[in-house]
């Protein structure tokens, strides 16, 4: 049976979850012979990355109030007030939205953003409804009772992984299945062989003597991705052979939800690391920046669903220090695949990241050892059987009544 997936994002950009969805298009979407679409709020790289893949691509334009709306860092009343000029912009958007989603005659509705869960449950009922949760609702007060109170329209819940899946579980109805699908990695991409990116080039920093040792953080400017923690653990370390590089950027338009680049330079200045710092900006081509890094930060300050960065370098085989909490801690074994750092605590990352500077042999024997795992528990084979195996629990009626 020929079967039609849509999948819904807010971003343009290739975040994690964008990510998540093009494993999806390359997976078959759980079924042979699938046909993929993609439907998103803003325009970018991600709908090109999607055509490649066979995927048909839609952008809507959201409203700027509505991309700009989130309660994960702002209160109810805040919420509240930003919320207020949606009544008059929000019909004449949505009407374009459910249009574009009736074009493509979906007989799946595969959701991957809180903004994008409440549009598909307002749509009108011709396709059963997945929500894929790449965030903990419990951080959401206001969008964890509004999904609750939508979840009758949703047929089934997929969790990157079993602590965002213990997290929905405790904020949505009791029936709603909720099942666990591991976020993948391309291992053939993410690979140790390959072209390596010239990270000071992209810094706009002179090239670094032989011998230094190349530290990054990749990652979204998320305020609780732990750039400041990150920053604070290199000027610790106080060592001249050693160069950091903050590699990402702003990729979403919540309020109050991320860094801007001037703010973390700001930290920069503050903490006299001018110079063994550089900024990469946002990087399309991650294997090489991976590959240009003799270890790799993970620094989140509160729970990672899942942490995508950590499986993609071990992927490239490098060594990896990362923050075990939530999702991330079912990622890897400290001190196997990874060194493992508190969360938030400087001094604590900063004491892994030097148990690796002066043991190269170790840091190449552990990369080793990470992407054995990657390929053991991480592999596209695995993600395409997972998700076929969870897509297939929806009631044949359901899909046959869009057909």
């Amino acid at each position: 049976m020929l079967m039609r997936v849509t999948h819904l994002s807010p971003s343009g950009e290739i975040g994690g979850a964008e990510s998540v969805i093009l494993a999806c298009i390359t997976a078959g979407d759980g079924w042979p012979g699938a046909e993929s679409s993609v439907v998103t709020l803003a325009t970018g790289p991600f709908l090109a990355a999607a055509e490649r893949l066979g995927a048909r691509a839609r952008p809507v334009e959201a409203p700027g109030t509505l991309t700009g709306l989130g309660d994960s860092f702002s209160s109810a009343a805040s919420v509240m007030r930003r919320m207020l000029p949606l009544i008059v912009t929000f019909p004449r958007f949505f009407r374009r939205f459910s249009g574009a989603v009736s074009e493509l005659v979906p007989q799946v509705i595969h959701s991957h953003g809180i903004k994008t869960h409440v549009l598909a449950a307002l749509l009108p009922r011709r396709a059963p409804v997945v929500w894929h949760l790449h965030d903990y609702l419990g951080q959401r007060p206001m969008s964890s009772r509004l999904l609750r109170f939508l979840a009758r329209r949703c047929a089934m819940v997929i969790a990157v992984s079993e602590s965002v899946a213990a997290d929905a579980r405790r904020c949505l109805p009791t029936g709603l299945p909720v099942v666990v699908v591991h976020n993948s990695v391309d291992s053939e991409r993410y690979s140790p062989e390959g072209a390596a990116l010239d990270l000071d080039a992209r810094s706009g920093l002179p090239p670094a003597p032989s011998g230094t040792i190349r530290i990054g953080l990749p990652a979204t400017f998320a305020r609780w991705k732990g750039h400041e923690t990150f920053l604070e653990a290199i000027a610790r370390l106080d060592r001249a052979d050693v160069r950091a590089y903050v590699i990402g950027g702003a990729l979403y338009k919540t309020s109050k939800s991320q860094w801007s680049e001037r703010e973390l330079r700001g930290i920069v200045a503050r903490l006299g690391l001018e110079g063994r710092v550089g900024f990469t900006g946002l990087v399309a081509d991650m294997p090489a920046a991976y590959r240009a890094l003799d270890i790799v930060v993970h620094a989140s300050t509160r729970p990672e669903p899942f942490g995508l960065v950590i499986p993609e370098a071990m992927s490239c085989a490098r060594a990896v220090v990362a923050s075990p909490a939530g999702g991330a801690a079912e990622l890897f074994v400290p001190g196997e695949h990874a060194i493992a750092a508190a969360p938030g605590d400087a001094t604590a990352l900063a004491s892994a990241i030097e148990s690796l500077l002066d043991d190269r042999t170790e840091r190449v024997a552990m990369g080793k050892r990470a992407r054995a795992h990657v390929l053991a528990s991480f592999g596209r084979e695995r993600f395409a059987g997972d998700l076929r195996a969870v897509l297939s629990r929806l009631s044949v009626n359901e899909v046959t009544a869009a057909l």
